[in-house]
């Protein structure tokens, strides 16, 4: 991890040096304005973006004991711990930590981290669905001479397409698990055994995460959680959004249009780094706002540090005390998961 996140950050400090060179004479950008815009923002917006955020963390955790239960009976409150400590890992350590929360719970039920694994991916499933379900819809009740508006639309579709295709994989998977996994031990037994005993095993794994939903009630329930969890979501942007009242771009922002800016935070966080992200976490959204709504530049990066705030940074402080009433270390825990995620899915001689 160590070494991966040192690359990773030469690389990005190489790339802003080049950036900021050549575009430094181009770029006006006042501080005090910027300093300003923290005094004007109205606090009930922020509190109440947080609140929402928050909110969606509880709901994760009914999501996985509901996703868990045909496997073990699982309480939803024994899983938060793990979603606070795991988001707060995110938030420090950047993508790289991504598998600590299936991790920690498989730690803490007692289960399988492959199965763990299966369970994560499927939230997942269910959260770009839902995420592209909300996208597409309130873009689909933009107004057509919206700038980018058909870029956007295409990206929507795209996106509910892929989700189509990843949940005809998973359902592949889960009916056939059992023959997919004996045809990969097959085929690869020629080859190496090792290799084709450790693939076949993960392939059942894979199939016992994926048959969490047992009945089209949890089907329904996941389903309906992932899209209140997103909807949630969406509302926090729009709250921290109308937290700039002196900026009518900001303030009178309605739903459909802040998921644009919803999806260029996504698109901002999928490659996240440590600490340095949140930087480039700020520069994609305010870049967002700034082209897509208009809004001054310096409104625009104000926004988008109290939207890191909210919708990332908010979690620390609970997710620090989290640990520690666990008995957690977060790097070390972190590390963990990445190496136990390795094995997960990739074969050991």
């Amino acid at each position: 991890m160590k070494k991966r996140s040192g690359v990773l950050w030469v690389v990005l400090v190489a790339v802003l040096a080049v950036v900021v060179a050549v575009y430094r004479d181009r770029i006006h950008f006042d501080w005090g304005t910027f300093k300003q815009q923290f005094h004007q923002i109205q606090l009930a917006h922020i509190f109440a973006g947080i609140a929402l955020i928050y909110a969606t963390y509880w709901l994760r955790a009914i999501r996985w004991s509901v996703m868990v239960k045909p496997t073990k009976q699982v309480s939803a409150v024994s899983l938060v711990g793990p979603q606070f400590i795991g988001f707060t890992a995110v938030a420090l350590f950047g993508r790289l930590a991504d598998l600590t929360r299936p991790y920690l719970v498989a730690r803490k039920i007692e289960l399988p981290l492959s199965s763990q694994v299966a369970v994560y991916t499927l939230e997942r499933m269910f959260d770009l669905g839902s995420a592209a379900l909300i996208f597409s819809t309130a873009l689909a009740f933009m107004p057509k001479d919206m700038p980018h508006q058909q870029i956007f639309l295409r990206a929507g579709l795209g996106s509910l397409a892929m989700t189509l295709a990843a949940a005809l994989f998973a359902g592949a998977i889960r009916i056939a698990g059992g023959a997919v996994a004996t045809f990969a031990r097959t085929v690869l037994k020629p080859l190496s055994q090792p290799v084709a005993e450790s693939i076949s095993e993960k392939i059942l794994g894979f199939r016992d995460g994926l048959n969490a939903l047992k009945s089209w009630r949890e089907f329904v329930l996941v389903a309906a959680i992932s899209l209140t969890m997103w909807l949630m979501i969406a509302s926090a942007y729009v709250q921290t959004a109308h937290a700039f009242v002196q900026t009518p771009e900001l303030g009178e922002l309605s739903f459909s249009r802040a998921m644009l800016l919803m999806a260029a935070s996504i698109g901002g966080s999928l490659l996240q780094l440590p600490i340095v992200g949140w930087f480039t976490q700020i520069a994609v959204t305010a870049t967002a706002m700034h082209t897509f709504y208009g809004a001054p530049l310096e409104a625009s990066t104000a926004c988008g540090a109290l939207l890191l705030v909210v919708t990332s940074i908010c979690i620390i402080p609970t997710g620090l005390l989290c640990a520690q009433l666990e008995h957690v270390s977060l790097r070390s825990v972190a590390v963990e998961s990445e190496e136990a995620g390795k094995e997960v899915v990739t074969p050991q001689e």
